[in-house]
């Protein structure tokens, strides 16, 4: 197979979507749209987002050291992209997008009642880079729908329609998971068990 050589660039596709929430006061109150973020650690828990210097939350954020990310999902898509090219100096994006701001348990940025899962977060570092800074953060709580979890108490993400972003596009992530995590490695037996408890449900 031959291959095509291009510049160095930000290729690793696809990456997570979410709206980030932040701001200390209702009048502060702001969405930003990132798709720089993930997992840094598991223990403790730990994640991060890169954002630029020149975007409104950017100072929120530095100054709270707190922030929520909102996961997002096919019916959020719209209001996703707005609050990714719009800024908050210029509106109130909750209000604008019929976003409903809801209280914390821990930080005092709000959550979005309409995302599936809200992660509230607090600042440990900022590293400083050409482009964008990257804030990393404790993981302190996480809030899932009720409607996804089971009758066991497990939550299925995959009924939550959520969204990715790959190379400028948005794709929605509703097609059957290829396989559980060791299902290379799995034996006969395990994998027998678990196709049966999948055909009960």
């Amino acid at each position: 197979m031959s291959k095509i050589t291009f510049k160095p660039g930000t290729m690793v596709n696809p990456v997570p979507v979410v709206m980030v929430s932040c701001g200390s006061s209702e009048e502060e109150y702001n969405i930003i749209t990132i798709a720089w973020t993930g997992i840094v650690n598991s223990e403790p828990p730990m994640t991060y987002i890169s954002v630029r210097k020149s975007r409104h939350s950017h100072g929120l954020i530095e100054k709270s050291k707190e922030f929520v990310i909102n996961l997002c999902t096919e019916e959020l898509a719209r209001q996703t992209d707005f609050c990714g090219v719009k800024s908050g100096r210029d509106m109130n994006k909750f209000k604008e997008q019929g976003l409903t701001p809801v209280k914390a348990e821990h930080v005092a940025c709000p959550m979005i009642q309409e995302s599936p899962v809200n992660i509230e977060c607090r600042v440990r570092e900022i590293h400083e880079y050409p482009s964008h800074d990257m804030f990393i953060a404790d993981i302190i709580a996480v809030h899932a729908d009720e409607k996804l979890m089971d009758e066991k108490g497990k939550l299925e993400l995959e009924k939550a329609g959520l969204i990715c972003y790959s190379h400028g596009d948005y794709f929605a992530l509703h097609k059957k998971p290829l396989g559980k995590f060791g299902f290379s490695v799995m034996k006969k037996k395990t994998k027998k068990r678990l196709e049966n408890e999948k055909r009960k449900k």
